[in-house]
C-alpha cells in the first residue's frame, strides 16, 4: 500500500502570525483554522520544541478546537524535522518501536500550506494523552513527560543532590496521588539493593517492556533519549510504569545537529546517566532477558532485510515533496544519499553490537 502525504491547509490571520513570531519562545497559542480533508477546524496553534525554535522551519502544537477532535485526536505535533536530512528518522524510529511490542506514538507525513503557500513536509506526531490510551483499548493511567535530563530515575544530577525526586517530569494526565506513587518509584529504584531489586522494582515496573524500550533505544542509538524524551504511563490496572519514547529524530547515525554519529557512540547498555538502566543491568536475570530481546532483534528487526522496504518506500514517497519543500529543495542530495547512509549505519550498529554480547553473559 503506498505511503500518502495529505495536505493540511492553515489559515491563519496576518496579526496573530506576528504574535506568534513576536517571542518564539512562547507557548500561548494563538487562533486559526486548519483543513484536512473536508473539513475545517477552529484550532489553537503554537510553536513547540525547545532549541527548534530558533530555526527557520519550525514545528508546531496544535489543538482541535470546533470540532474538538481530528481522527480521534485532540492534539497533534507537527514537526519540521529541520536537521534530519531524511526527514525519516522520528517515523522510522516509532514504527521499529511499534515492531518491538513497545507503546509508540503513531506518526503520518503531511504537506503544510499556509494562507495558500506551501511551508514544506511536516511529520505528524500523535500526542501522548488519554485519547492515545483510549486508542489502544488501555486502562486509565497517569502520563508523565520527561522534559529535561533530570528525569535520570535518580536522586542526583551530575553529582548534585536534585531538589525533588520529580525534577524533570511534568503530568500531563492523572492527580497529585499519582505524583506519589512516582516519587515511590524513584524512592526504591535508589533506595532498594541489587539484591532485593528483582522482587521489589517488578511491583512498579513493567520490566520486560523497560528492557524492550531499552533495545529500542540502543539499536537506533538516541544518545538523547535516555534521560528524557520518553513518557511514562502507569497503568491503573496492573499498577505498573511503562516507558514510550518521544523525539527519536537524532537517530540512525545522526546528531541533533543532523552531524555523523559513529556507530559506537552509544553503548550496548545504553547510558550510565540513566540510572535504571545501570541497576537492571547489573541483575543477572534482568541483563539475561535484555540480552535476549537484544540478541532477537539483531537477527530479525534490526537488519538492512527487514528494514529495506519501510526506509526505501518512505523516501520515494516523500522525494516529490521535498523537490518542493522552501527549507529542503537545496538539500535535495544529500536527501537523496541518506537510505544508503541509514543502511549503512544499521549494518555497522548491528555488527557492533553483535560483538558485544557477550558483555551482558
Amino acid at each position: 500500500m503506498p505511503y500518502l502525504i495529505p495536505s493540511y491547509f492553515l489559515i491563519i490571520k496576518e496579526s496573530n502570525l506576528d504574535d506568534l513570531r513576536r517571542d518564539v519562545s512562547s507557548d500561548n497559542p494563538v487562533s486559526a483554522y486548519l483543513k484536512v480533508g473536508n473539513v475545517t477546524y477552529n484550532i489553537n496553534i503554537a510553536y513547540r520544541g525547545s532549541y527548534t525554535r530558533k530555526f527557520r522551519k519550525r514545528s508546531f502544537w496544535i489543538e482541535f478546537v470546533n470540532p474538538n477532535r481530528c481522527s480521534g485526536a485532540r492534539i497533534i505535533h507537527l514537526n519540521a524535522e529541520y536537521r534530519d536530512p531524511s526527514l525519516i528518522r522520528n517515523k522510522l524510529s516509532f514504527d521499529f518501536f511499534q515492531d518491538l511490542g513497545i507503546l509508540s506514538p503513531n506518526s503520518q507525513h503531511i504537506n503544510l500550506i499556509r494562507n495558500g503557500s506551501f511551508k514544506g513536509v511536516y511529520l505528524q506526531l500523535e500526542s501522548v494523552d488519554d485519547l492515545f490510551l483510549k486508542k489502544r483499548g488501555l486502562p486509565s493511567g497517569a502520563i508523565y513527560y520527561a522534559v529535561n535530563n533530570n528525569a535520570n530515575f535518580s536522586l542526583a544530577r551530575d553529582g548534585k543532590r536534585k531538589k525533588s525526586l520529580l525534577s524533570g517530569y511534568r503530568r500531563v494526565l492523572g492527580s497529585k496521588s499519582d505524583d506519589d506513587l512516582l516519587h515511590e518509584l524513584i524512592y526504591k529504584i535508589n533506595t532498594t539493593s541489587l539484591f532485593d531489586l528483582p522482587n521489589k522494582i517488578p511491583r512498579y515496573l513493567n520490566i520486560e517492556a523497560f528492557l524492550r524500550w531499552l533495545v529500542g533505544a540502543v539499536c537506533t542509538m538516541n544518545n538523547d533519549g535516555f534521560t528524557h524524551n520518553y513518557a511514562l504511563y502507569r497503568n491503573n490496572e496492573t499498577g505498573l510504569f511503562e516507558i514510550i519514547p518521544w523525539d527519536y529524530d537524532a537517530t540512525w547515525g545522526r546528531k541533533v545537529d543532523g552531524g555523523i554519529m559513529e556507530h559506537n557512540y552509544v553503548s550496548i547498555k545504553g547510558k550510565k546517566a540513566n540510572h535504571l538502566c545501570n541497576l537492571l543491568l547489573q541483575v543477572p536475570e534482568f541483563r539475561k532477558l535484555y540480552r535476549n530481546i537484544l540478541e532477537e532483534t539483531l537477527e530479525t528487526k534490526f537488519t538492512v532485510e527487514y528494514l529495506e522496504h519501510k526506509v526505501i518506500s518512505l523516501h520515494q514517497s516523500l522525494r516529490p515533496h521535498i523537490i518542493l519543500d522552501p527549507y529542503k529543495k537545496k538539500a535535495i542530495d544529500t536527501f537523496d544519499e541518506e537510505p544508503e547512509f541509514i543502511f549503512n549505519f544499521i549494518r555497522k550498529r548491528n555488527s557492533y553490537l553483535k560483538k558485544r554480547l557477550n558483555k551482558l553473559d
